[in-house]
């Protein structure tokens, strides 16, 4: 198999990374597109790193197995499957599941920290920025964890202060610019998601 087209994603915390994704693979099969995201690479809580209130950061590129990742990465480059388990953040009693990563002409490579990486940043065919006002942005992670996993209100916005926002500013956004395409997701990707279907699109039928 040949060496397969990677295309990095990133972006901040509820930018909307998982929906374009999502949209993005509706138009391929999983043997064309496949992916591979940062947030199953996360270390145990307890050997994270705690603020001055004792609270746990998992908003640092400390936070993620970053050889384990760049392994896996190495490995369907190389045409190998990659085994896993998915990460389960903060739900107790709930048993991970493996999942398994076939190699694919196109590989997507996600996570807030990808492009942070620069032996990952400088592998990449096409690295992609999803943008999104911060107010925005917050609005979405406050309906998602109170709904999804549980968190209170206040340690949403306790987090989005002095986790969240923090480390946005140091880890992702002096990369943006460096990104071949920022996509604007205040509303929607409609027209994005068009340009980058259509470009994949071209890399598996040239």
């Amino acid at each position: 198999m040949a060496e397969c087209y990677l295309i990095g994603i990133s972006g901040g915390s509820a930018s909307g990374k998982t929906s374009f994704i999502r949209a993005l693979r509706d138009h391929f099969s999983e043997d064309q597109v496949g992916l591979l995201s940062q947030d199953n690479y996360y270390l145990q809580a307890d050997l994270h790193e705690k603020d001055e209130n004792g609270q746990i950061n998992y908003d640092l590129p400390r936070c993620i197995d970053i050889p384990a990742f760049l392994g896996d990465v190495h490995a369907l480059k190389k045409g190998i499957p990659v085994r896993r388990k998915e990460y389960v953040y903060q739900l107790e009693g709930y048993e991970p599941a493996e999942f398994r990563v076939d190699p694919a002409p196109v590989i997507i490579v996600e996570g807030l920290f990808i492009m942070h990486v620069r032996e990952l940043f400088d592998e990449l065919d096409l690295k992609l920025f999803i943008d999104a006002d911060d107010p925005i942005k917050f609005k979405r992670r406050l309906e998602r964890d109170t709904r999804e996993r549980g968190i209170s209100s206040e340690q949403v916005t306790y987090q989005w202060e002095n986790h969240v926002q923090p480390a946005y500013r140091k880890f992702l956004e002096p990369y943006k610019n460096e990104s071949d395409i920022i996509i604007n997701n205040n509303e929607h990707f409609r027209t994005s998601l068009q340009v980058i279907t259509d470009h994949i699109k071209r890399i598996l039928h040239p």
